[in-house]
């Protein structure tokens, strides 16, 4: 930060104080992990601040280069857990928690298009209103709406069932089990 002028330096310091915690939150929420959720969020600030000069928004820059390094982070680990299958192949699998559907899902998103993704990302995982995910993104609310209805069909159909509205309230989903105890 040395070579910001100190207006500059004043701003990025509010903006870390005011988006570090949502942005590692966020991170975390996507990755699992702490430390990893730590780690992005700090290179997604250094990368920020290497580009301030230059940027309009540095907020929404912000979480894309957050959303990339997620990106990158998933597939390193698949990478990795294809590794560890390989030398593993031989050996009988636990049939204890196997986290299948997480690793499924995460492919999932990973697949959409960049708009889609980038948009469902910010709204679901992050809990931006649509409003604000279309000023960091730079569209229209009705383009952000559009991208995140084909991002839940996408996904929807590829996992054969409904997705349910992350937002919603568990108390509204309810299954027949718990109507017929009632």
């Amino acid at each position: 930060m040395a070579r910001l002028s100190t207006a500059d330096r004043a701003a990025a310091e509010e903006l870390f104080t005011a988006c570090y915690p949502r942005l590692a939150g966020w991170v975390r929420r996507l990755v699992d992990d702490d430390d990893t959720a730590h780690e992005i969020a700090s290179e997604a600030f250094t990368r920020l601040l290497a580009r301030w000069h230059t940027l309009d928004s540095p907020q929404g820059y912000l979480y894309m280069i957050a959303a990339n390094l997620v990106r990158d982070h998933w597939r390193r680990a698949g990478r990795q857990r294809r590794a560890i299958s390989v030398m593993s192949a031989a050996a009988r699998p636990d049939r204890g928690y196997q986290p299948v559907q997480d690793v499924e899902v995460r492919a999932l998103i990973q697949a959409l298009p960049a708009s889609m993704r980038s948009a469902f990302l910010l709204h679901y995982y992050a809990g931006f209103p649509v409003r604000e995910v279309a000023v960091l993104l730079g569209r229209t609310e009705g383009t952000v709406k559009s991208d995140l209805s084909q991002a839940r069909a996408r996904l929807r159909a590829a996992l054969g069932k409904p997705v349910p509205d992350p937002r919603e309230p568990i108390d509204s989903v309810s299954s027949p089990a718990c109507k017929e105890d009632a």
